[in-house]
């Protein structure tokens, strides 16, 4: 599933956009994981394109008084072609026609979806959604209130949506090991310093996941064309029984809420 940093790829491959007047969209499938609202061709036609962002894992498009939300789903991504090419994919379900470009979205299993709303913060998909994890506000203060309330381990704590968005699976391993801490420690066993380290990792494996473009699909690609897989070395995430980098320890898989999680049980403590 496309994450955070793929995500972020994608708004940043898109972000010339900006300022453009969308002219029209073309929907070839209304069932994606939510259908798509009847009426939405009709209001976004000839809107100007005020601002193209990210909230959690969604892409905003801000209009006039609309916006725009789109999910890629479990496999969804988005690609750039001249608007007078008429090559298409299997899956493209959405086009975003402009002047001279058009914005495809396409989508294998269906899980993505599209909707317009006229206020963000209070659609009900993003109204409950936590705190972004590259924002000041997600610091060591912030993470060790909700871990002392919590009798989740922490590896749970940071995948839950609610409270921190865009951290998946792999970078929750990541992050942990960058900060010496095991998985399935309980969130509220963590000092301030420890959870300091963990924030410190976290925007660490992050910013450099989108960077270097994203990790989690083999076949992911930034809509400007770029590929982004496993640019970003990895320390212990798919390496079960590989040496640990640091101690030489084999790396460890357990399952954390139906999640492979991977981490050194000597470095992690």
């Amino acid at each position: 599933m496309p994450e955070l940093p793929e995500v972020e790829t994608t708004v940043r491959a898109i972000n010339g956009f900006e300022n453009s007047t969308l002219e029209k969209i073309v929907i070839h499938n209304r069932n994606l994981r939510w259908k798509v609202d009847k009426e939405l061709e009709a209001i976004v036609a000839n809107k100007k394109i005020y601002k193209i962002s990210r909230r959690a894992k969604y892409i905003i498009i801000k209009l006039d008084v609309y916006s725009l939300m789109l999910h890629l789903g479990m496999s969804g991504k988005l690609r750039i072609q001249n608007k007078k090419d008429n090559f298409f994919k299997k899956h493209d379900h959405v086009e975003f026609i402009f002047k001279d470009k058009k914005i495809i979205f396409n989508d294998v299993r269906r899980f993505g979806s599209l909707h317009i709303t006229k206020n963000i913060n209070h659609h009900p998909l993003i109204s409950n959604l936590g705190i972004e994890p590259l924002s000041r506000d997600f610091n060591k203060d912030y993470l060790h209130a909700i871990c002392a309330n919590s009798k989740l381990n922490i590896k749970k704590l940071l995948m839950d949506q609610k409270k921190i968005v865009g951290v998946g699976n792999i970078y929750a391993s990541e992050s942990l090991f960058l900060a010496s801490v095991n998985p399935l420690r309980p969130a509220m066993s963590l000092n301030v310093s420890e959870c300091d380290e963990i924030i410190k990792a976290i925007k660490k494996v992050l910013k450099k996941a989108i960077k270097m473009g994203g990790t989690t699909l083999k076949d992911f690609y930034s809509a400007d064309g770029s590929e982004g897989y496993f640019k970003l070395k990895l320390n212990v995430y798919g390496l079960e029984k590989k040496p640990c980098k640091k101690c030489k320890h084999q790396i460890k898989r357990i399952v954390i809420g139906q999640r492979s999680t991977f981490f050194c049980e000597i470095c992690q403590i």
